[in-house]
């Protein structure tokens, strides 16, 4: 090494980093775009196979244009798919909960059902029609 050392800083400017870091974020975000054009050209429920396979083409062959004219054609409905899935999972989600988490026991709708039948707000055939449901479930 002959005792010389070695300044890495002076090598590598400061400005040149920041714009290395630019790159690299502007590479990440183009990959991020990339991937959420190809994932709502699949999700598209509307769309055909042949417009699928049009569009895939389209953006893996030329992916600057392919992307951006895709944006333009059907940016819109991009968001507006996205809120409409975002929207049926939420529901979904919801009507499970529901039903996992069950609305009463039998013994409390039995006990229900013999309030309404003594207080007189059902007479006693409804009674026993809703109590045959209750124990066929």
């Amino acid at each position: 090494m002959n005792g010389a050392t070695f300044d890495l800083a002076v090598d590598y400017p400061l400005l040149n980093m920041f714009w290395t870091m630019m790159l690299c974020f502007v590479w990440v975000l183009w990959f991020m775009l990339l991937f959420r054009v190809i994932g709502d050209i699949f999700r598209d429920d509307e769309m055909t196979g042949w417009g699928k396979a049009g569009w895939t083409i389209f953006v893996i062959l030329v992916p600057y244009l392919g992307v951006f004219v895709y944006l333009i054609a059907r940016g819109r409905g991009m968001g507006e798919r996205e809120l409409k899935r975002a929207r049926q999972n939420e529901q979904a989600f919801r009507s499970y909960v529901r039903e996992s988490a069950g609305t009463t026991s039998a013994t409390e709708e039995l006990s229900r059902l013999a309030e309404l039948k003594n207080s007189g707000d059902i007479t006693a055939s409804e009674y026993e029609q809703a109590k045959a449901k209750v124990l066929a479930s």
